[in-house]
């Protein structure tokens, strides 16, 4: 007989270690914008959040085997509302990545909600093949249905969410078995892709001057500081002005006196690290340590193949966006506008992250179900 599932089963300390991130985030949020336009952000994070947990639980009871069934469908709503986003989506910062929802002030960003049909579709691919080690055929399909949607987010521009999608694809086929000379094959691919479109006359037809000189001013920010170097080296100085302890909460001088770009979004980090200093820096990337851990506890305890599958495209997508926003504020990776999870402001990030959650805690509650 199976076992009744319930609110007692819930992870409970991985959804607390969330929530103490969500209110550094909010704390961080109002410290980092006072006296600016965007000072409102602070509330408006607290009202997403609650709307997080509330997709959270609304995901929660319903057995994730019925989102896998419907993978295909999702997938190809999925694709025709990225392209929707051509013809109807605003533009922010360079890209068109909003569709506006009418009579709400919401703007939606749908390529966060792709992120959760690429785990689903990830988990459910690998989890039909029923083998221990993916073949170079099986891979390639795979990773063509992934680079679809990829490609169109890469086009809005969008960059580091793009980077996520595939994040969740090579954390998927790594722990499908994949052999590591494909995996040798696939690195050295992709670095002669990003050779040709960053380094030659040919990268003219995919990247504009000022998007290359963007993904490589991490190199040398000093190059030109005032243009594409300016937000590596604001984002520098934000973090090695903070020292030890920081300069404290409301004291950051990058943030308040208006250097750091956007600092209650991609840039919160850097905010983080000047008012907190290493000590904060240390706290908070070993609760996200923690986190993680805990996700992929979580699949180490599914009932099968493909609620493990899917724990870990959570896990794989969570950490993509974590290495991928620090690497960029300490100027260790090219500058991409990608969210911190559950600190940088922004609805749409917050209500997808949560709904990851959602996932996580559906495979575990159907850990003891027969």
């Amino acid at each position: 007989m199976a076992r009744s599932v319930g609110a007692r089963d819930i992870d409970w300390t991985l959804l607390l270690i969330v929530l103490l991130i969500c209110a550094v985030g909010v704390l961080q949020i109002y410290s980092a914008t006072l006296g600016m336009k965007s000072h409102s952000a602070w509330w408006k994070q607290i009202f997403w959040v609650a709307g997080g947990l509330v997709l959270m639980w609304l995901v929660v009871p319903t057995d994730y085997h019925g989102f896998l069934h419907h993978v295909p469908l999702m997938y190809i709503v999925s694709t025709l509302a990225l392209l929707l986003t051509f013809a109807i989506g605003q533009q922010a910062f360079g890209s068109q990545r909003w569709i506006p929802i009418p009579h709400t002030g919401i703007k939606m960003q749908v390529s966060e909600f792709v992120k959760l049909v690429i785990i689903l579709l990830v988990a459910r691919y690998l989890t039909d093949l029923r083998r221990d080690e993916l073949d170079v055929g099986e891979m390639l399909k795979l990773a063509g249905l992934v680079l679809v949607p990829a490609a169109l987010v890469l086009a809005q521009p969008d960059i580091g969410t793009a980077l996520t999608y595939i994040g969740v694809l090579a954390g998927g086929v790594f722990i499908a078995g994949l052999h590591w000379k494909y995996i040798a094959v696939a690195v050295f691919g992709v670095t002669l892709v990003l050779f040709v479109v960053l380094w030659t006359p040919l990268g003219s037809h995919f990247l504009k001057d000022y998007q290359k000189a963007r993904l490589t001013s991490f190199l040398d920010p000093d190059e030109d500081p005032r243009g594409s170097g300016y937000q590596v080296r604001q984002s520098q100085t934000a973090i090695g002005s903070g020292g030890m302890f920081g300069k404290g909460v409301t004291k950051g001088t990058q943030a308040q006196l208006h250097f750091l770009p956007v600092p209650e979004k991609d840039f919160i980090f850097a905010a983080f690290a000047e008012e907190h200093g290493f000590v904060g820096v240390v706290v908070v990337l070993a609760l996200y340590f923690v986190m993680i851990m805990r996700i992929v506890q979580n699949a180490q305890t599914a009932p099968e193949r493909a609620g493990m599958y899917i724990c870990m495209g959570v896990a794989a997508l969570l950490l993509s966006h974590i290495l991928i926003n620090v690497g960029v504020v300490a100027g260790l990776m090219p500058v991409t506008g990608i969210p911190l999870p559950f600190m940088s402001a922004g609805g749409s990030n917050i209500c997808t992250s949560f709904l990851a959650l959602g996932l996580v805690n559906n495979v575990r509650l159907r850990r003891f179900v027969n």
